[in-house]
Formats: C-alpha cells, structure tokens, sequence
C-alpha cells in the first residue's frame, strides 16, 4: 500500500529541521506577495535556505502562488516561476491560470498543484487542470470522504487533502468588512482589530469565534474549529490519495512540530500495521486534543457531516 505524502506548512526556516525530524514529506511555503494564507512569510533568501535544508534531508519544498492576480503583478509571475527554477523549488501551487500560463513560458519543467480550495469537487476539473499542465489536485474542504475517494478513483492526476487544521470560510480582495460591522454596530463585533494576527468575528447566536485577518491579499475568515480527521485516515489510505496537508496557519511552531509527529505515527501505522493502528487511534485523537486551545475544537469538518461553517 502507497504511503501518503505528509504535507505541512512551517511558519519560518527555523521550522524545517525540525519538522523533518517529525516525519515532514514535504513543506508549503511562500510569501504574502504571490501566496495566500501562509503559515509564516518566506522572502526569497527563506525560500532559498528553506529548500536547500529540506533537500538536504531528502524533503520536498512548494512554493504558494495561489493568489488572485490583477494586473500589476501579471509581469511578476514570470520572474518569480524562474527564480524558484533557480532554486530548485519542487513545485507551484497555484489557483489563477495566469500562473500556468507564465509557468509554460518561464518554468516549463516546474511541477504545478492547482488548488482553488474551492472548486476542486470532482474529478473533471480535477483532469481538466491536469492536461492543461498541473500534476496535483488540491480538493475542497467542503466535500465528504465518499466524494474523495470516488475522485482519487477516476483522477489523472495526484490528490492532495487537507487533513488537519483550519478552513478558510470567506475572502475578500478589500479589507472591508471589519469596517462594516464596526461601524454598523451589528452582533458580529470584531475583537483585537489592530492586532493582524489576532482577531476574532464573535457570533453569539451560535457561541461562535472567527479568527479574522487582513494582509495584502484583503480580508480572510477562517473555521471556528480545527479539522481532525488522525483517527480516520483508513479510507484515505486505502483509497490512494497522494498528500494529507496539516496547515499550521496561525499555529505555533510547536504546535505544528507537536500535530506532526501525531500524524507521521498515525500514517505509518495506518499503511504499516492497520491493526495497531486501529487499537491506537483513539488515543492519537486524544493526544491531538490535548494540544488545543480551548476555543479551538476539533472536529471533522466536512468529511462525514454537513457542519454549519
């Protein structure tokens, strides 16, 4: 049986040995510029370094360039792809076509990810993308594990997916909508607006708390929960799917270094030892519990139930 691919993303170059060392396959990284909701910012000499310890420990690098592109950064495109050509980057994530379209002129040997952590919901767009160029498909969040795996099934190309951490809910290209209920007074009041890291949109009608933030990409808000899914990873497994992504996004580093070493055990011992595995499962979802904070449940997101976010 393949063994997936453990997918997580450091919050600065510091993160890449060490998360290594806790059984990382592979790393996204990027910067505001071209990338959207990072776990930390990589300017170009942090996406050099990045690659060349990851490479030195048999690790794979990606590079976000999954940003919505105007105008003004389309001629930016081309010179970013042949940089991380230069630096040997493993791969692109992208969701604007623009960014294949300067890849087959700049970077034609770059292996590109396409994800739009939105629209990849069956395996038809998933085989579109993939003889345009791409070679990975990112899936939605909001799709179940029945979908998955029928997908992985008629896919042409690799399957990545998110199995731990937050969802994006809501983006906008404009830092508008703090503004809004700010000053319409509404219920959704924003806490700690001037702090970019940490701010919150509170939903008292559903105990709710959104974390929110700003950057040059406009406004995101993200899941009230963490998705979990450690002691589920049998049909995931089974079904051949190439990549299982733990995003770190306003995690600690040691939180990250923490979630990885729960599920480089959990995903050897699901391909290795699916007995074990099943005895032991429980108690990695305990131990995954344990790390969050407690406004941050876990749950299973869209996998097996319609959640309301």
């Amino acid at each position: 049986m393949k063994k997936p691919e453990l997918l997580v993303t450091p919050t600065s170059v510091n993160n890449i040995i060490p998360l290594a060392e806790a059984g990382a396959d592979a790393y996204l990284i990027g910067e505001q510029k071209f990338g959207l909701r990072l776990a930390g910012e990589f300017n170009r000499e942090d996406v050099k370094r990045a690659i060349e310890l990851a490479h030195s420990k048999g690790k794979k690098v990606y590079v976000a360039m999954n940003a919505l592109f105007h105008n003004e950064k389309v001629d930016l495109l081309g010179e970013y792809l042949t940089f991380l050509t230069d630096v040997k980057a493993d791969g692109v994530t992208f969701g604007d076509p623009a960014v294949l379209m300067a890849a087959k002129e700049n970077a034609p040997e770059m292996k590109l990810h396409w994800s739009t952590e939105t629209t990849g919901t069956n395996w038809y767009t998933c085989n579109y993308w993939g003889r345009k160029g791409a070679k990975r498909a990112v899936l939605a969040r909001e799709i179940n594990m029945d979908a998955i795996v029928e997908i992985k099934e008629n896919a042409e190309v690799e399957i990545e997916v998110q199995v731990h951490g937050m969802m994006n809910m809501f983006q906008s290209k404009r830092p508008l909508l703090g503004h809004y209920f700010e000053y319409q007074g509404k219920a959704l009041a924003v806490e700690n607006r001037r702090q970019e890291s940490n701010m919150f949109l509170h939903d008292k009608e559903r105990e709710n708390k959104y974390p929110i933030f700003e950057d040059e990409n406009g406004t995101h808000i993200m899941s009230p929960n963490d998705i979990c899914i450690i002691d589920e990873l049998t049909e995931l497994v089974e079904s051949g799917v190439d990549s299982l992504k733990v995003d770190g996004i306003l995690k600690s580093p040691d939180y990250i270094l923490e979630v990885t070493r729960l599920y480089r055990k959990a995903i050897d011992l699901a391909v290795e030892k699916p007995e074990q595995y099943d005895e032991e499962k429980d108690s990695l979802l305990k131990a995954a519990e344990a790390l969050q904070p407690l406004n941050r449940p876990l749950d299973t997101g869209f996998f097996f139930k319609e959640t309301v976010y």
